[in-house]
């Protein structure tokens, strides 16, 4: 993984953790509306007071186009405290505010990048056994994925998950 974000954090992530006496749930990196809520908190992260459940709301709903009753206060507090048993956010004091570390932003933008820009594209490539026309320009970066890609195959196979 990334020096960033550990092993052990990447493991822990999907599962159920406390804040206080409560039992959360873990934050599931392929529930749309967790990465709705972890981009949400990286775009609000650099607030100099910190953000409020209110605003959190409206910067999830603003990102995903729902309405006032698909993601709603008790939706956005749920969320923000399954981030808080993972470390990501912070609370500010005793005040209903909350904050993003720099290690819990590195680790939350370790976690999109590594879903979006790494396991989607080598997963979707897989599905496919040749290109059908190669780019006019390939760059190192194709070609490391291509690689990838044609490396995986095997295991994929052997896992029974490539068709």
């Amino acid at each position: 993984m990334l020096p960033f974000i550990s092993d052990e954090t990447a493991d822990q992530v999907p599962r159920p953790s406390r804040v206080g006496k409560v039992r959360v749930g873990g934050v599931d990196l392929n529930n749309h509306r967790m990465q709705a809520a972890l981009s949400a908190v990286l775009a609000l992260g650099p607030s100099p007071m910190g953000f409020g459940v209110a605003l959190f709301k409206a910067k999830v709903q603003s990102m995903t186009g729902q309405s006032e009753s698909d993601y709603t206060q008790r939706h956005a507090t749920y969320d923000l405290k399954k981030l808080r048993g993972k470390n990501l956010i912070t609370k500010l004091g005793r005040s209903r505010r909350y904050e993003v570390s720099l290690p819990g932003m590195r680790a939350i933008t370790a976690l999109l990048v590594i879903r979006d820009q790494v396991i989607k594209p080598i997963v979707a490539g897989v599905q496919t056994s040749a290109r059908p026309t190669k780019p006019a320009i390939s760059t190192t970066v194709d070609q490391h994925y291509q690689r990838l890609r044609l490396q995986l195959q095997p295991l994929f196979q052997d896992l029974g998950i490539a068709a």
